[in-house]
């Protein structure tokens, strides 16, 4: 275990110092308006304090909107954006960041990640993200869907190492060794798709584990990834899958079934492989 597990607020702590709650709300493919507002709502009032959208979501204004809405102050929620594809290279990252802010209604973002590794402009983007971190105007960086060459070549000519790596992450997609190299160079890393997009729900191996400990599922492989160290955002639009995903700290894995869900690793995709992505 990377860091002492305690409840939903408990945070891991970046390469900067900043603290960024290792449980968030994931909102793609929520609908912008009265769904995305509703489900950021209703995830904050369940006690979350990390929502995670994208500017290719289409959903910063509604997301914007549930936070406005919650009451609570906008320091308390640790906001996540990423940089759109169509949007990378230095002057046209910056633009797209402004956009971003706008449509969230706020002066200043939590962590802005690079969206994908867009050969060729990933290095100029990165910088125009160490520009908006030298200005204060975001408290972390970070990359998305990065493997370790893309890595590799950044750290090369960057001035900061990456803070967050966010990838495609669950017991079929381990990626051990990206993860290890994380580490060793203080990049967290962060898990999206922890439910291979739904598939979870249809493998009869994961019933069992779940049985055993008379949890879900998806509660199941969500007390998986923070327990490897891995920040995860379940996303959903149902007010009571919200709150029982964040149902996750009041029972732990054993080293044997921590090892049980690692050993089911295929190295298998639901989503866009990053050397091979088209869009």
């Amino acid at each position: 275990m990377q860091q002492h597990i305690t409840d939903l607020q408990g945070t891991f702590e970046l390469h900067n110092g900043v603290a960024m709650p290792y449980f968030g709300l994931g909102v793609y493919l929520a609908e912008d308006g009265q769904e995305v507002v509703n489900a950021v709502k209703w995830a904050l009032d369940a006690g979350y304090r990390h929502i995670d959208t994208a500017a290719v979501y289409h959903n910063e204004e509604g997301v914007g909107r549930g936070i406005a809405e919650s009451g609570l102050k906008r320091e308390e929620v640790f906001l996540v954006s990423k940089v759109w594809n169509s949007d990378q290279g230095y002057e046209s990252t910056l633009k797209a960041f402004d956009a971003s802010l706008q449509r969230l209604g706020t002066d200043y973002l939590d962590l802005y990640l690079v969206h994908w590794p867009v050969d060729g402009k990933y290095k100029d983007t990165w910088r125009a993200l160490e520009k908006l971190y030298a200005e204060k105007k975001v408290r972390a960086i970070g990359v998305s869907n990065f493997l370790q060459h893309h890595l590799e070549d950044l750290v090369e000519t960057a001035e900061t190492v990456p803070m967050v790596n966010q990838m495609e992450f669950h017991p079929y997609l381990v990626q051990q060794e990206l993860i290890d190299f994380c580490r060793k160079h203080k990049i967290q890393y962060e898990a999206w798709s922890p439910m291979m997009q739904g598939n979870i729900f249809k493998q009869k191996e994961f019933e069992a584990l779940a049985d055993k400990y008379g949890r879900s599922i998806a509660q199941v492989v969500l007390r998986w990834d923070l327990q490897k160290g891995v920040v995860t955002i379940p996303k959903s639009t149902k007010k009571e899958r919200i709150i029982a995903n964040s149902q996750v700290f009041d029972f732990e894995l054993s080293q044997e079934d921590m090892d049980r869900l690692d050993a089911m690793d295929k190295g298998k995709r639901f989503g866009p492989d990053p050397d091979n992505f088209d869009f």
